[in-house]
C-alpha cells in the first residue's frame, strides 16, 4: 500500500497540486492522467522518493519495496543484460554480489563462512534461487531471447533495451510499481504480455501512459490530475472520459434539461458497471469494479483542441495507383517492387517490416522524393496534405508569429488576422499564444500548428505518419475522432492500436519485396497474423 498525505509542490507561482491525499492500494492498477504539464512525472518522482515534496510525506507499508520503471536507456552500457534485470531488487543484488565475492576469496576465514551462511539464508529467503530463472522469464516475454541475455548492454538495439530496463523494474514481484510510459518502444506482442502480467499482479501499480487502449485493459481505477488534485475514479480510461464529459454537458445545460442529463449519466455508470464486472481486470485477482458512485463523477477542466478535416470537393472515381515502386536509402533497397490501388474514401495504415520503408512510401507519395523507379498516380480529383514525422523544415530558422507562419498556407479569403486567430484559439493557441515564434514552440505545439496547417489545405486525402507522437491523450483523442468522421481518404502510419483501430478500414503491408492490401480492421489483420488473442 502507498499512502500520500498532505502533499503540495510548487514551482515559483505556478501550483501543480496542493494537500493531495490519496491511498493507492493492493491488486489495482492505477492509470495516473493529467495534461501536459499537470505534473504527472513529477508527482512518480515524489512517490519514487526521486524528488520532495514542499509538504507532506509519502510512506509505504513495513519492508514493502518500490519500483520504478527506469527512462535512461544508456545507464547500464556496460552490464550483462540479465545482471541489470537482477539489479531491479536491490537488496538481492547486493546480497548475491557479497556472497560472490566471499566465495572468491583465496584466503577463505571462519569469519568469512559465517557470514556466507547468512547471506545464503537470506538469499534463500528472498526467491535468490529461483531469481535467474525468473529474470529470464522475464525477457523471454517481453521478446528477448536466451541469446541476448549474456550479451552487454550496449550491444543491444534501442527498443531491447527498453524491454530490459521494463523487466528490470517488474522483478523480484514489487510491492509498488511506477511504470511511466511502458508501451514506449514496445511491439504489439510485448504489450499484450505486459497487459496480461499487470492484470494478474496482485500489488499496487501506478501507471502513466498516453496510450488508451493500454490504459483500457489494465486499469482498474484512474487517478486524474486536475484542479490541483487527484480525483480517484473506479473504472478504467473511457468511463473516465465519457462519465465527463457527460458531466461536463450536463453542467452546461439548462435546469429543464439536467434531469435528462443525470438519468443518460446514470444509464451510463449502470452499462459501464456491467460490463466492468466481466473484464479481465475484474475476473483475476483485482478487485470487482461495481462501486462507482454518481455523487463522484465531476466535469474536467481539459480543453480539448477542435479538428475538423474538411475537403473542397468530393474524390472522384479514381484515388490510387502505384505501380513498381523501388527506392533505396542510404545503399539500403527499402521499398521493392511495390505495386497497390487505393480507392475513393479508404482510410489505409501502412504496417511493415520498416519504419524507414513506411516513412519513405509517404515521402514519395507526397512528392517529396521521387522513387528510383515505377510510377505513382493519384486521381484527377485528389488533393493531397501531408504531415511528416520530422516537422523541423517547417519551424527551423521561422522568426513569424505563429499567426503569420499559419496565413502562409491559409487560402486568400480566410488570411485575415481575425480568423487565423480565431481559428488558432480553437487549437488552444489563445491570446498570447499565437504571437508565440513558430520556432520555439514545443514538439506537441508545433504538431497542433501542423495539424491546423493541413484543415486550412482542404485536401481530400491526408497524409500522416505517426500524427500522435509528442500529443497529450486530449489531442490524441480530439485528432483520432477528426480524422474518423473525415470525408476523404487518409493514409496513415501509427503505433497506437486505438487510433488505428477506429479509424483504418485498409491495412496495407510493406513487405520486403512488394505489398499486400487487406480490407480488413487492425485488430482482424493481428488476430489473422496471430499477434493478438481471441
Amino acid at each position: 500500500m502507498l499512502q500520500v498525505t498532505d502533499v503540495s509542490l510548487r514551482f515559483g507561482d505556478r501550483k501543480l497540486f496542493e494537500d493531495v491525499n490519496i491511498k493507492f492500494t493492493p491488486g489495482n492498477c492505477y492509470g495516473l492522467i493529467g495534461a501536459n504539464g499537470a505534473g504527472k512525472s513529477t508527482f512518480l518522482k515524489i512517490l519514487s522518493g526521486e524528488m520532495d515534496a514542499q509538504t507532506g510525506h509519502v510512506s509505504m507499508g513495513k519492508d514493502e519495496r518500490l519500483a520504478v520503471l527506469k527512462q535512461d536507456h544508456f545507464g547500464y552500457e556496460d552490464q550483462r543484460v540479465l545482471d541489470v534485470v537482477l539489479m531491479g531488487y536491490t537488496k538481492l543484488w547486493e546480497i548475491m554480489k557479497e556472497k560472490n565475492e566471499i566465495y572468491m576469496k583465496p584466503d577463505f576465514s571462519d569469519e568469512d563462512g559465517i557470514r556466507a551462511a547468512e547471506l545464503e539464508g537470506e538469499f534463500g529467503e528472498m526467491g535468490g534461487w529461483t531469481a535467474e530463472a525468473d529474470a529470464e522469464g522475464l525477457l523471454h516475454g517481453l521478446g528477448i531471447g536466451p541469446e541476448l541475455m549474456d550479451s552487454q548492454m550496449s550491444e543491444l538495439e534501442n527498443n531491447q533495451k527498453v524491454k530490459v530496463l521494463l523487466a528490470q523494474s517488474l522483478f523480484g514481484n514489487p510491492d509498488v510499481l511506477l511504470l511511466d510510459e511502458p508501451t514506449n518502444g514496445l511491439d504489439i506482442e510485448a504489450i499484450q504480455w505486459l497487459e496480461d502480467f499487470l492484470i494478474d499482479f496482485e500489488n499496487t501499480v501506478i501507471v502513466v501512459s498516453h496510450d488508451r487502449h493500454f490504459l483500457n485493459n489494465v486499469c482498474t481505477h484512474i487517478a486524474d490530475l486536475d484542479f490541483g488534485k487527484i480525483q480517484l475514479y473506479v473504472g478504467n480510461y473511457d468511463f473516465w472520459y465519457q462519465s465527463s464529459q457527460l458531466a461536463q454537458q450536463m453542467a452546461q445545460e439548462q435546469n429543464k434539461k439536467k434531469e435528462e442529463k443525470i438519468k443518460e449519466l446514470k444509464d451510463f455508470v449502470a452499462r459501464f458497471s456491467a460490463n466492468a464486472s466481466k473484464s479481465k481486470q475484474a475476473t483475476s485477482r483485482k478487485k470487482m469494479l461495481d462501486k462507482i458512485e454518481l455523487d463522484d463523477i465531476k466535469p474536467s477542466s481539459r480543453k480539448y483542441p477542435y479538428v475538423k478535416f474538411t475537403p473542397e470537393r468530393e474524390i472522384g472515381n479514381d484515388l490510387l495507383y502505384v505501380n513498381g515502386l523501388s527506392h533505396t536509402v542510404d545503399g539500403v533497397k527499402v521499398l521493392d517492387n511495390v505495386s497497390f490501388t487505393l480507392n475513393p474514401y479508404d482510410k489505409t495504415v501502412l504496417i511493415g517490416h520498416s519504419e524507414i520503408a513506411r516513412t519513405t512510401l509517404l515521402r514519395i507519395l507526397a512528392g517529396e522524393i521521387t522513387p528510383d523507379e515505377g510510377e505513382v498516380r493519384w486521381g484527377v480529383t485528389t488533393s493531397q496534405s501531408y504531415m511528416p514525422k520530422d516537422n523541423s523544415k517547417y519551424f527551423d530558422g521561422v522568426n513569424t508569429s505563429l499567426v503569420d507562419w499559419l496565413r502562409q498556407y491559409a487560402p486568400p479569403e480566410e488570411q485575415t488576422e481575425t480568423f487565423l486567430r480565431g481559428f488558432l484559439g480553437r487549437m488552444l493557441f489563445s491570446g498570447e499564444e499565437a504571437k508565440k515564434k513558430a520556432n520555439v514552440l514545443s514538439g506537441g505545439e508545433k504538431m497542433r500548428a501542423m495539424l491546423s496547417r493541413m484543415m486550412l489545405s482542404q485536401a481530400n486525402v491526408i497524409m500522416l505518419d505517426e500524427p500522435t507522437n509528442h500529443l497529450d491523450l486530449e489531442s490524441i483523442t480530439a485528432v483520432n475522432e477528426g480524422l474518423k468522421n473525415f470525408k476523404g481518404s487518409i493514409i496513415f502510419t501509427s503505433y497506437d492500436f486505438e487510433f488505428i483501430n477506429t479509424i483504418a478500414n485498409k491495412v496495407l503491408e510493406i513487405e520486403k519485396t512488394g505489398a499486400i492490401v487487406k480490407e480488413t480492421t487492425y485488430e482482424e489483420y493481428l488476430r489473422d497474423k496471430g499477434l493478438i488473442r481471441n
